[in-house]
C-alpha cells in the first residue's frame, strides 16, 4: 500500500519525525576546517625574544665601542644650552609647545592622544581589514572631507605647517583610489588599505616629522637653522 506523504516546512521534529532533505545543485558539502597546529609560547617564542634581545646588546655594545656618545659639556648654571632641548623622543613633543599654547601643546593633544589609543579597538574600525573605498563610498568620502577640513583648519590658524603639509599629502594618497579608476599596481594597493592603517600611518608621519624638526632643524631661541650651519 502507498503512502501519500506531504512536503512541508517544520522546525519540530516531534510533530514531523519523518523528513526528506533537498540538497540544490552546485552545492557542495561544508567540509570542518581542520584546527591550525598551536606551539607553546615557551620555549618557541621565548627563546627567539631572547636571542633578539642578546643581539641587540651586542651590537649596541660593539657601536657604543667604536663611537663616542654625543655629549656635552658638564653642566655649569652660569651657561646653558641654547636651545635646552628635550631627549630626541620628547622633541616632537617640546615642537608642539612651539605652535600651540602650552595647555594645548603639552596636556590637551599627548591626553587626547593616549585617550585614542585606549578607546579606538573599542569602535568597529575596519575590522574586516577591507579596503575604506569598499563600502559606502560616498559616506565615506564625506567623513574624509569633513574631518581632514576640520583638522586643517586648526593647523592653519595655529600656523602648523609641519603638521598640515603631511596631513594634506596622506589625504591625498587615500583619495587617489576613489578618483581613479585602476585598481591595481600602487593605487589598487593603496585602495586596499583599512581606515586603521591610514590613521596609524598619518599618526607615525606627525611624530617622524615633528621629532626630525626638533632634532635637526631648532638652533638658538627655537629658531629655524638648517644643520649645515652648524649652530644648535
Amino acid at each position: 500500500m502507498e503512502n501519500d506523504y506531504k512536503v512541508e516546512k517544520n522546525a519540530d521534529a516531534r510533530k514531523t519525525p519523518k523528513r526528506i532533505a533537498f540538497i540544490k545543485g552546485r552545492v557542495a558539502a561544508k567540509v570542518r576546517k581542520e584546527d591550525e597546529e598551536m606551539v607553546m609560547t615557551f620555549p618557541n617564542l621565548v627563546v627567539k625574544e631572547i636571542i633578539a634581545f642578546e643581539l641587540m646588546v651586542i651590537v649596541l655594545a660593539v657601536v657604543s665601542l667604536v663611537f663616542d656618545a654625543p655629549l656635552e659639556w658638564i653642566a655649569n648654571s652660569e651657561h646653558t644650552p641654547n636651545p635646552a632641548k628635550a631627549p630626541w623622543y620628547f622633541l616632537g613633543l617640546q615642537e608642539l609647545l612651539h605652535y600651540f599654547p602650552p595647555v594645548v601643546g603639552g596636556v590637551i593633544l599627548p591626553a587626547l592622544a593616549v585617550i585614542a589609543l585606549i578607546v579606538i579597538p573599542y569602535f568597529r574600525i575596519n575590522l574586516k581589514r577591507e579596503g575604506m573605498w569598499k563600502e559606502h563610498r560616498k559616506h565615506t568620502l564625506a567623513i574624509v572631507v569633513a574631518v581632514v577640513s576640520g583638522v586643517s583648519m586648526v593647523l592653519l590658524m595655529f600656523s602648523v605647517y609641519a603638521m598640515l603639509i603631511p596631513t594634506l599629502l596622506i589625504t591625498g594618497l587615500m583619495l587617489l583610489p576613489y578618483f581613479s579608476k585602476e585598481e591595481k599596481g600602487f593605487v589598487g594597493w593603496l585602495g586596499n588599505r583599512p581606515l586603521s592603517w591610514w590613521i596609524m600611518t598619518w599618526f607615525v608621519v606627525i611624530v617622524v616629522v615633528l621629532t626630525a624638526i626638533g632634532t635637526l632643524f631648532r638652533g638658538p631661541e627655537w629658531s629655524w637653522t638648517w644643520p649645515w650651519e652648524g649652530v644648535y
